[in-house]
């Protein structure tokens, strides 16, 4: 009676769901701002899912551990309609808030293994806290992982496989291929990953290729599993999810990932689906078992509440839920002591913010790794007027609001435990810096330099001249070396004329120190070292102690007007 009671509900709230998304329809828990962004997100829910198999998908999760609640209820509820199912995902689980970052990545595998997922690829946060530590996580995992594209130095093997063939109960064979960014490279610090290397180029689509070409001809269908996204900045190097559908054959259907967007289909038509980031919206795909095509694919949002999907939510006694609340738990309780105040909303946007122009939260950071080393002292070699700061704007995760201000806010705008460190460099180094982590701007790129100390200008309406690729410990990076300067000026150095000829001591992270996103000079240098002291650790330190526990809007209110751009 209980079983026939659930089916009936879900049935309702399926119908409710339908109607409710017709076009033009309104239900009380959409607002006209979320409705008008979303309009154009249809789907219909059938009641009869007999002879189908459904493939639910997520991306980019960044540790929005409650979303895997909602995916595993959605698997359910499929199945009450009579599919079969499969649970994806393409990468990014193991980063992007306290409650995977304290633990290295664990958590994640920890939900997907409760959410019962069976087939994964890696994304470049994956490798965030090493190759090693990646490993050590994967074999707790109960789910498959996919990498058809990074092979071990030592032996020249592949760290996982690149292809698997999942076969239904009614004997349909869907193939997977896992591919991974090669920007990972630079997206990661390289010293964690100096054992592997990661296909770049052409070879990308070789090994992509093959991976495809094992399963194919066994295979009904075949689905990529690509944390390849579609940014402009990935463009360059042919290291989209629309550019390898163009060279690599015999995949039908492609799950997307890392570049964080919503899309049922590419801007040309091709077979691409995301979800966008942290279960916004879960994918899905309607396969016929009998004709072994592909009849539908659609997402399914998130943001609605509980009235319109609370069918797909699970009670709070379950086991997915209950162990992310127990992981939430356990972590809140250990990170949620207030320390300080902040009178003004701190800018964690990756666009317009970080990742495009100077945020006065990339003032707050940079500010704080200058003050966290040149207080301790240790910067001998020159003035302190010569000391300046900088951090890749793709690091900074997350806003901070008005209010109180908690170690987990800290955490959650720097989850990567990386350390501040120092490098020495000549004034031409640092232009070369600068030059080559804004080599798209406007266009948004996670090396994108917040800085302190240093007043400059970026000419966007100027080409970025393009010269070598940036080579790290004898591997190809993603990034371009500029042949000249065109673009960028430094105009002062802490309100001292700059110095092409002279050098400086730049205040940063361990992940560019060693050559992470497009800062490859740094790691050129011999004279760099780290400090060991954690960013978040910094960041806390100099709010408590240089700002007496208050982020005020007269020192943080707005940028501070270290960067021109010139549009």
């Amino acid at each position: 009676m209980k079983k026939l009671f659930s089916l009936i509900l879900a049935l309702m709230m399926a119908l409710t769901l339908t109607a409710s998304f017709a076009e033009g329809a309104a239900e009380a828990d959409w607002d006209k701002e979320t409705y008008a962004a979303h309009a154009d997100i249809r789907y219909e829910i059938g009641t009869d899912y007999t002879g189908k198999t459904v493939i639910l998908h997520s991306n980019d999760v960044h540790g929005q551990l409650d979303g895997y609640a909602y995916i595993a209820g959605l698997r359910d509820y499929f199945k009450s309609l009579g599919a079969e199912v499969i649970l994806t995902d393409s990468g990014d689980f193991s980063q992007g808030t306290v409650y995977v970052s304290s633990t290295k990545g664990m958590a994640a595998v920890e939900m997907m293994n409760a959410a019962k997922y069976d087939v994964v690829a890696l994304g470049n946060h994956e490798f965030d806290f090493g190759y090693p530590q990646l490993m050590e996580n994967l074999s707790k995992a109960e789910f498959t992982t996919l990498c058809c594209n990074v092979t071990l130095d030592e032996t020249g093997e592949q760290i996982l496989p690149g292809a698997t063939i999942l076969t239904t109960e009614s004997g349909l064979k869907i193939g997977f291929v896992g591919v991974e960014t090669p920007e990972t490279v630079t997206k990661v610090n390289p010293g964690l990953i100096s054992m592997i290397t990661f296909s770049t180029f052409d070879k990308l689509y070789e090994d992509t290729q093959k991976a495809v070409d094992s399963i194919r001809e066994e295979a009904d269908l075949v689905v990529g599993l690509l944390h390849l996204g579609v940014d402009v900045e990935s463009k360059a190097n042919g290291y989209r999810s629309t550019d390898l559908l163009e060279k690599v054959k015999g995949i039908d259907f492609v799950l997307d990932g890392h570049s964080h967007t919503v899309m049922t289909g590419g801007q040309n038509g091709e077979p691409i689906q995301s979800t966008g980031t942290k279960f916004a919206n879960i994918g899905v795909v309607v396969i016929d078992n009998e004709t072994k095509g592909i009849e539908s694919n659609f997402l399914i949002p998130t943001f609605l509440g509980s009235k319109l999907y609370k069918f797909a939510h699970v009670d709070e006694t379950t086991d997915v839920a209950a162990t992310a609340q127990k992981i939430i738990a356990e972590t809140d309780e250990a990170y949620n002591a207030v320390f300080a105040k902040s009178e003004v909303l701190l800018n964690g946007e990756r666009a317009p913010g970080n990742r495009t122009e100077e945020t006065n939260l990339g003032d707050l950071i940079t500010d704080a790794l200058v003050w966290s080393v040149v207080k301790e002292g240790g910067i001998e070699q020159v003035e302190p007027n010569a000391v300046v700061g900088i951090t890749n704007g793709g690091g900074i995760r997350a806003p901070i609001a008005i209010g109180d201000v908690t170690k987990k806010d800290i955490n959650t705008v720097l989850p990567f435990g990386n350390t501040v460190a120092v490098v020495y460099v000549t004034g031409a180094e640092l232009l070369e810096a600068l030059e080559a982590s804004t080599y798209c701007t406007p266009d948004p790129i996670g090396g994108f330099p917040q800085t302190s100390g240093i007043t400059w200008t970026l000419d966007t309406t100027k080409a970025y001249d393009q010269g070598a690729v940036y080579v790290l410990e004898g591997k190809e990076s993603s990034y371009y070396a500029p042949a000249s300067i065109q673009r960028v000026t430094i105009t002062a150095i802490n309100g001292e004329p700059f110095d092409v000829n002279a050098t400086y001591a730049v205040v940063t992270n361990n992940f560019c120190t060693a050559g992470g996103d497009t800062y490859n000079v740094f790691n050129r240098s011999d004279a760099r070292f780290d400090t060991g002291i954690p960013m978040d650790e910094a960041v806390m330190a100099y709010v408590e102690d240089a700002l007496g526990g208050v982020i005020t809007a007269e020192a943080y209110g707005e940028p501070d007007g270290r960067l021109t751009i010139i549009k």
